[in-house]
């Protein structure tokens, strides 16, 4: 098992205030259950660390992994971290794996690709978007490594694509939000705005709508993916404007707890996050890397490894659902929640089949069509129902 290295580790009560929550702010399905409030998390640091190797025996596959938070978000990557976790357990001695925890997007991220080599590993994880041009770069010098990409869209011969269809988890969390709001007002925390969590908040409205037709829909942009303080000061803004439900594509469980402490209702996001906030939660949006990361890795080792085409998997290959839904969600709408996962698992139901109209009026996906992936992977709009405009797109 791989250890924390060259940093003290401190044990946190919750996040019940915003100073520990600042300790926790990063650069920015499951083995292993969402960690309770007291979960372990690391101390802020100045600079990414490297994980010690768990052993430097000759002959195993060496397979390092790029975090952009803290394995101890609760969310993004520790779902990440559990499969990596899975992955040793399930193949042993075959291979050695290590991380580097809160990686910045950007140019620091080739920095530890390089480094990652540098260490004799061959088989490298970037979990984030914002890792792709690194990558790419850093691929194009090292034709003998193997580069696996979180969420985007760019590869070569040495590096592909992969990606969870997260949206299809926000559309069951948006049935149950539906169902439960008494304002019809829902709030989204988001992160940044690209076309994977613009398609979520899409995703989550249109669940709303399909049970609910008077949602509407605010959004708070934070501009990262992990910061605690700022994810809760979204929150509490997107309460106060009169949302009772919140969603989040941000990393931390700090929607959850804001939404906790104001007697509202929230989802977890990436993990099982129930601990963090057990009124409030509704259930969570969770991700299982877990099969792909041991596909993936038994690939290099048997030699049959190859670029291309994406993976992008979802609740049919079970890498997305919606879990630890409430007793307090009505029979009716959990059930609701099972005959569209039971659609998505056998091919009968689309959430992006026509007619769907964007929040302009215009119409984005004509009437019985349903959009191909390439569409969805370009989504730039809001649909109808959520306020505002998009992000540089103002002028629209």
């Amino acid at each position: 098992m791989t250890r924390f290295s060259k940093r003290s580790v401190m044990k946190l009560a919750g996040w019940g205030t915003l100073a520990t929550l600042a300790a926790l702010a990063g650069c920015g399905k499951k083995e292993e259950a969402a960690p309770a409030p007291a979960a372990e998390a690391p101390a802020a640091s100045a600079a990414p660390v490297a994980a010690a190797p768990a052993s430097a025996a000759a002959g195993k596959l060496k397979v390092a992994f790029a975090y952009v938070g803290p394995p101890g978000d609760g969310g993004w990557t520790f779902a990440h971290d559990n499969a990596r976790k899975a992955l040793e357990k399930e193949l042993g001695d075959k291979i050695e794996t290590s991380f580097v925890e809160k990686v910045p997007e950007g140019a620091d991220a080739e920095r530890v690709f390089r480094d990652m080599i540098s260490q004799g590993n061959t088989l490298i994880f970037g979990t984030t978007f914002g890792y792709m041009e690194p990558m790419l770069k850093v691929a194009a010098d090292n034709p003998t490594v193997k580069f696996e990409h979180a969420t985007g869209y760019k590869s070569a011969d040495n590096m592909r694509t992969y990606d969870s269809r997260t949206y299809e988890g926000a559309y069951l969390a948006g049935i149950v939000a539906g169902g439960m709001t008494k304002t019809n007002t829902l709030g989204v925390v988001g992160s940044i705005p690209i076309p994977e969590v613009i398609r979520n908040i899409d995703s989550f409205t249109l669940g709303a709508q399909s049970v609910n037709p008077k949602i509407k829909t605010k959004v708070v942009w934070v501009n990262e993916w992990f910061n605690p303080p700022k994810e809760t000061e979204a929150a509490q803004s997107l309460i106060d404007g009169g949302a009772d439900v919140l969603m989040q594509n941000t990393d931390s469980s700090a929607v959850l707890q804001t939404a906790d402490k104001a007697g509202k209702y929230a989802f977890g996001w990436d993990s099982d996050m129930t601990a963090y906030g057990p009124k409030a939660h509704l259930a969570s949006a969770a991700i299982n890397w877990t099969p792909y990361y041991i596909k993936a890795t038994k690939e290099v080792l048997d030699g049959t490894w190859k670029t291309g085409p994406d993976t992008w998997w979802g609740v049919k290959e079970g890498a997305i659902d919606l879990v630890s839904i409430s007793d307090k969600v009505p029979a009716e709408i959990k059930a609701k929640v099972e005959a569209a996962k039971a659609g998505l698992k056998d091919g009968s139901f689309s959430i992006w089949k026509g007619p769907i109209v964007g929040n302009d009026g215009k119409e984005v996906v004509a009437k019985d069509t349903v959009a191909d992936d390439k569409f969805l992977k370009g989504i730039k709009f809001y649909v109808k129902g959520v306020e505002g405009k998009v992000p540089g797109d103002e002028k629209k």
